[in-house]
């Protein structure tokens, strides 16, 4: 039987020795956040939470992203070569559509300064979230 979100997640907490007051406040989200999302009373959370879990418990992003659901497998899939982790569900439109908003590959900058790489991939990171996020919402949308 596959593990819960929630289950993994207190795994991991309880692995370094954590109580979920003290995850919350690493990740500045909300004790109560935790709890819920632990004990299954709240749905998965949105990747930009789950990359603040992620850092504060010193894991791996992608693999909690793939716990959550956001991300299937890492793979670059032939028929639009996109080389990241794509949900079961993405049709060839929408992982083309990803494909060409991130090829832009101009220089991203913030208040001037050019970013370097590992800010560059955790901006990367956060909008592969989000776009597959997007695009799960409108399908569910259309489908009402």
């Amino acid at each position: 039987m596959e593990q819960s979100f929630g289950s993994y997640l207190k795994q991991l907490r309880e692995e370094r020795g954590w109580s979920m007051n003290q995850l919350a406040q690493a990740a500045e989200i909300s004790g109560s956040q935790i709890s819920r999302i632990e004990n299954g009373l709240r749905g998965v959370p949105k990747p930009q939470t789950i990359r603040k879990i992620a850092d504060a418990l010193d894991g791996s992003y992608e693999e909690l992203m793939k716990r959550a659901g956001y991300w299937e497998s890492e793979h670059t899939d032939q028929k639009s070569g996109v080389g990241m982790p794509v949900p079961e569900w993405a049709t060839y439109k929408d992982k083309r559509d990803f494909k060409k908003m991130l090829e832009d590959d101009g220089d991203l900058m913030f208040d001037g300064i050019p970013l370097d790489q590992e800010d560059k991939q955790r901006i990367k990171d956060v909008l592969t979230g989000l776009f597959w996020e997007a695009k799960q919402m409108n399908k569910r949308n259309k489908n009402r």
